[in-house]
């Protein structure tokens, strides 16, 4: 019997996901696994029966990671499982930038006791007016689930898109359009785009990747779109920018002191993702990669540890082993297997930076003295037994 904690509310719909090996706990020292979308776990303290945690979304940062592969707990995401609701909230953006909308509506509550608001429209609508984005420029940075999806979206719409990646996947580039651009230097972007969104992770390297000098080579009037992390953007220069008119509207899904209220600044509650749709996608996805990795011990969408399948077990058994990415390691543990009289039927290894997992299908049950001693193993960190 296994047991999950969520130290969020997590769709229903994704927890049905779970089957009757499977029990909530409400104290999550008793759980197996976690499910988390926000909450903040720097200052928790793990228990050595942790195994697995799975983030219902893409962003990582509330999650010590470091800390996590130490104590040989998997942390998972779901990459791609809110990318509709996010581009459809990055589309909604677009609009609301191209065309004064929310000051149309907001003139419209303003004028709601008069009785002559229709002919009073007809001469205020002026002050709303705004451009089609058909035929603008769209420059995507970060061509990902949700980047392939946006710049996919635009092309049909009638925009002119070119996408920047210069690590996109061989599946993003299966999937988008060839209508789309693929620019090899990022100034491109900045220097020929009438709207700019970003899709990229939040990294040393990519934080306040919008700042001054970017936006310097930018057009006259740009937009820019921030449907992925507030820090990605300089906001204080984009600011400045919006009032010498450089930028024309900053449009962002994160709402804080710098933005909020700020003229030219079209800010939403952190939306992008919060589709009833994109809940359940994100919870069923999480669902699944606890299962599949407690289960059978496969490893898939890890932030921490590699990208590790060998099925379902058709041996007598499994082990799956967290370790250490140093040399001999392999050679130690089948040492002691070959020592034991243990033969492998299957194995599989793989490593990631600093960290490394190992699978191994024996013909034989392993004896507890096995365990032992492989655990003992410099650089083992956490080793678990599935029949």
């Amino acid at each position: 019997m296994y047991q999950y904690h969520c130290l969020n509310a997590i769709s229903k719909v994704g927890l049905e996901g779970f089957n009757t090996q499977y029990v909530q706990t409400d104290t999550m020292d008793e759980a197996d696994a976690v499910l988390v979308r926000s909450a903040a776990m720097h200052d928790i303290e793990f228990t050595n029966k942790l195994q697995a945690i799975a983030r219902a979304g893409a962003g990582v940062n509330n999650i010590p990671l470091g800390k996590c592969a130490e104590h040989g707990i998997v942390v998972f995401n779901t990459p791609g499982a809110n990318a509709n609701g996010v581009k459809e909230a990055v589309l909604a953006g677009l609009l609301l930038a191209s065309r004064d909308i929310v000051g149309g509506i907001n003139w419209v509550q303003s004028e709601r006791q008069n009785e002559l608001i229709a002919k009073a429209a007809e001469k205020e609508k002026k002050n709303f007016a705004g451009n089609e984005i058909k035929g603008k420029k769209l420059g995507i940075i970060g061509l990902g689930a949700i980047g392939v999806l946006v710049a996919n979206a635009a092309a049909r719409l009638g925009m002119e898109v070119y996408g920047y990646d210069p690590y996109i996947s061989v599946d993003a580039a299966w999937n988008l359009s060839r209508d789309i651009r693929h620019i090899k230097e990022v100034d491109a972007i900045y220097e020929q785009c009438d709207y700019i969104t970003i899709h990229v992770p939040l990294l040393d390297s990519t934080k306040k990747m919008i700042n001054r000098e970017a936006i310097s080579k930018m057009k006259d009037g740009v937009v820019i779109l921030n449907y992925a992390r507030d820090l990605l953007v300089d906001e204080e220069a984009v600011i400045d920018s919006l009032r010498t008119g450089k930028v024309k509207r900053y449009v962002s899904d994160f709402p804080n002191h710098t933005t909020a209220g700020v003229k030219g600044c079209i800010v939403t509650p952190h939306l992008g993702a919060s589709t009833v749709e994109s809940e359940d996608n994100c919870a069923m996805m999480a669902v699944k990669e606890i299962v599949d990795y407690l289960e059978n011990g496969n490893i898939h969408n890890s932030v921490n540890y590699p990208t590790c399948d060998m099925g379902i077990c058709s041996s007598v058994c499994r082990i799956a082993i967290n370790h250490k990415n140093i040399k001999n390691m392999i050679g130690q543990f089948t040492t002691i297997l070959g020592e034991a009289d243990m033969n492998i039927a299957h194995m599989a290894n793989q490593s990631k930076g600093e960290y490394a997992y190992t699978l191994i299908d024996l013909d034989t049950p392993v004896t507890q003295g096995v365990v032992d001693r492989m655990k003992a193993v410099e650089g083992v960190l956490k080793i678990r037994v599935l029949k």
